[in-house]
């Protein structure tokens, strides 16, 4: 889909974090008359489109969810959300600033990612003012070896996420829309490690889809083989 340009330079080491990645989506949402940066009640939105507020997150659902509740009483919403389906490491250094290489993730993502931060509010989509966005994309992210990032990173600090190319986008208005992520080859019931294998995610992102779903009345669980859990569409 839509080509970004490249930005020129590398960014500043302690720049915020994927702030780039979030001005660029920003601007990829918007169209031209929308108001930008809008109170409403208590809280700034990022973009006013006529009756509609757009609120786009690039960190954790977490963070954001108390105030799409307190929106989505009065108004309709949309979350716009990022599905990182590659992305390319640029390692800086940490006196300089330079570039010191670059290589690509082998680590690509795909619809059901979208589960690893829905399991933080997974009934959301059930709000009738509420909508989800989701965006696959291509990004470039600017890392620095400076011993102050966190303990998962082993210290390396990300210090800005660039969107490279838009390369799909989905809108997702109910739980229906999200169950209908799950490969359609799997015959149920199955093993959170058979949905793994079917959709090509890890483990713990199946584990989050099923969680979600089941809280949404989409699966249920239905016994276990051996160890593991068994689940099947329900209804």
């Amino acid at each position: 889909m839509a080509e970004v340009p490249p930005e020129n330079g590398s960014p500043s080491i302690g720049e915020l974090n994927e702030g780039s990645l979030h001005a660029a989506l920003k601007d990829w949402v918007a169209r031209p008359g929308d108001a930008m940066e809008v109170p409403v009640g208590r809280y700034v939105v990022d973009v006013v489109q006529d009756d509609l507020l757009i609120e786009v997150q690039t960190r954790s659902m977490s963070s954001i969810r108390a105030k799409l509740q307190a929106l989505c009483v009065e108004h309709r919403v949309r979350l716009v959300y990022p599905v990182i389906g590659e992305k390319r490491l640029i390692r800086l250094d940490p006196e300089s600033g330079e570039e010191l290489g670059r290589r690509r993730s082998p680590l690509k993502g795909n619809w059901l990612h979208l589960f690893d931060e829905l399991v933080y509010a997974p009934r959301l989509i059930e709000h009738p003012h509420f909508e989800l966005q989701a965006v696959l994309v291509a990004v470039d992210e600017w890392r620095c070896d400076d011993g102050k990032g966190s303990w998962r990173n082993r210290g390396i600090s990300i210090v800005d996420r660039r969107l490279r190319e838009v390369r799909d986008a989905r809108l997702f208005r109910s739980g229906a829309d999200l169950a209908a992520l799950l490969p359609d080859d799997l015959a149920p019931p199955y093993t959170h490690r058979e949905l793994a294998r079917a959709a090509g995610v890890r483990m713990r992102t199946a584990q989050r889809a099923s969680y979600c779903l089941r809280k949404l009345g989409l699966l249920r669980a239905v016994g276990r083989r051996g160890r593991a859990m068994l689940v099947e569409p329900a209804g």
